[in-house]
């Protein structure tokens, strides 16, 4: 069964990844991301290779207080793991976002990279006090 197969990848190590997308700058995107990554965004979905996604990102500061709930993780291949997970933070301008995120990931010599990025937004509010 595929719930019992054991995911080679640390999970920390992979959150970690995460949280610097949300708060790094160009150079942690051109050194995390694979050659060429798949994104989609309400607003884009492309496949964008690395240098324009680093581009990107202009302003590291955009986000605080980010907070992830992973959902799931599965590893289909030993070479290929992907993370689904709720994401809350605090833009710069104060107003709360809330995203269903999923991202790829493929294991080059070099470490894992980002191959593939989606975030869902979600109603989001200033404290969130829903429980569930």
């Amino acid at each position: 069964m595929s719930d019992s197969k054991r995911i080679t990848a640390s999970k920390k190590e992979l959150l970690e990844l995460e949280k610097g997308f949300w708060t790094g700058d160009a150079a942690y995107y051109a050194a995390n991301a694979d050659t060429e990554c798949l994104v989609a965004f309400p607003q884009m979905a492309q496949a964008m290779d690395n240098a324009d996604l680093a581009k990107t990102v202009t302003n590291p500061n955009r986000w605080r207080d980010l907070d992830i709930e992973l959902k799931g993780i599965i590893e289909p291949g030993s070479d290929i793991i992907m993370l689904t997970y709720e994401a809350r933070a605090t833009r710069e301008n104060g107003q709360p976002y809330a995203a269903l995120v999923s991202t790829g990931y493929v294991h080059r010599v070099n470490g894992w990279k980002m191959m593939f990025h989606s975030q869902t937004p979600m109603e989001a509010t200033a404290k969130d006090d829903r429980h569930g």
